[in-house]
């Protein structure tokens, strides 16, 4: 079978178990799992993470969990890009962001890890920096702590209604993604604040 530009790859970053599933880190997990409930598809288990396919505008997408932790990730993404002959153009990483503002995405084509150690791995194990990410913003004013620490604790209740409603902006740019290209949903998604 050959390379498709019609699949594509979703990857939401995040830890596995039910230990860090509310905490900042795995908001990567959070967008992903609430695109499931608006779509009405499940996640199953498969090798290297939980996955799900979806058909949007004719096109068939991947949405992927990785099962192996955040430092290990881009194991999971390797493995499922092969699998799937899914360009490099068409897959889309969703991550959360330490040195963005609460609730703002940027979508890029390239860029560094930030220190994000999913991203880090991902670039080790695919050879590239150059490939789509979106980033949510967790940073808060009152930010004070150990990055570690800070990334790994659960959402405060404060921030819960407010941050469903800034989710809902990134299923529009994952989806403007998937039909529009990166340069137009870059266009259209990179001025909000």
């Amino acid at each position: 079978m050959s390379i498709s530009e019609e699949k594509f790859l979703i990857i939401g970053l995040g830890n596995p178990g039910f230990l860090y599933k509310k905490t900042r880190h795995n908001l990567g997990f959070l967008i992903l799992d609430q695109i499931s409930k608006k779509y009405f598809f499940s996640f199953s288990k498969k090798k290297l993470g939980f996955i799900s396919k979806f058909m949007y505008e004719n096109k068939l997408l991947f949405f992927l969990k990785p099962s192996t932790y955040m430092n290990r990730s881009g194991i999971a993404v390797k493995y499922w890009m092969i699998k799937e002959k899914i360009m490099l153009k068409n897959i889309l990483i969703i991550s959360d962001d330490i040195y963005l503002n609460f609730g703002n995405f940027r979508i890029r084509g390239k860029g560094g890890s930030g220190g994000h150690n999913g991203l880090k791995n991902i670039e080790k194990e695919i050879g590239t920096s150059h490939y789509a990410r979106l980033r949510f913003g967790i940073k808060q004013n009152f930010f004070n702590k150990k990055i570690d620490t800070y990334v790994l604790e659960n959402w405060k209740n404060e921030e819960i209604e407010d941050l469903f409603l800034k989710i809902n902006i990134g299923i529009k740019i994952i989806f403007s993604f998937v039909k529009n290209g990166l340069e137009k949903t870059m266009n259209l998604f990179n001025h909000y604040p």
